[in-house]
């Protein structure tokens, strides 16, 4: 497969990367996953793990289309993870990259600096469009920026305190955030409520 990857241009069918896929994750989501590793941040969090992902011109472009080829040779995966940078920076492109996961049978995860409630305010100015149909075609989202103050290496699939890893299809039916509490100690879930 030749990868359509470059560094200048971009259209609808180029995502922006960091650095090329991660095939074989295991702490990024539970079970065996491949990552996407966005570029840029707008949220540049103090202590972020992915300093180098910040600069939206760094990285380079790749072909969706390279990327759900590469889903195909996925055998033992669940899912798949989105992480960043920011992935909401890119709606559309991701919005694509998730359908065909979808179609694939892998679940989706996103990690996102943004707070689910900003995510759905369509009045915010932080809004960007697409960001609710994107929604629709995740399973998972690990939302809220990465505080440092907060941080927590004893959280399953977060890093700091203030960050809440949620089920999304519930979150967009009941219009609030949803907690997965199979990631959660017991304590942690009656501080969330």
């Amino acid at each position: 497969m030749g990868l359509r990857a470059n560094r200048k241009g971009s259209d609808y069918m180029h995502i922006r990367l960091s650095h090329g896929i991660t095939r074989d994750s295991i702490v990024d989501g539970p079970g065996l996953r491949a990552v996407i590793w966005t570029q840029g941040c707008s949220h540049k969090c103090k202590g972020c793990h992915n300093p180098s992902t910040h600069d939206f011109n760094g990285g380079f472009l790749m072909d969706i289309e390279d990327i759900v080829e590469e889903f195909k040779d996925l055998r033992l995966h669940r899912g798949i993870t989105i992480s960043g940078g920011e992935p909401f920076e890119q709606p559309k492109v991701c919005l694509e990259i998730a359908k065909s996961a979808k179609v694939m049978g892998l679940d989706i995860w996103f990690y996102t600096g943004y707070t689910f409630e900003e995510l759905i305010n369509k009045k915010s100015k932080k809004y960007k469009q697409g960001w609710m149909e994107l929604l629709k075609y995740i399973d998972v989202l690990v939302d809220g920026p990465f505080i440092e103050d907060k941080k927590n290496l004893l959280l399953k699939f977060r890093g700091s305190d203030n960050q809440r890893i949620l089920d999304i299809k519930k979150s967009l039916k009941y219009k609030v955030p949803v907690l997965l509490e199979e990631y959660y100690d017991k304590d942690e879930i009656l501080i969330a409520k």
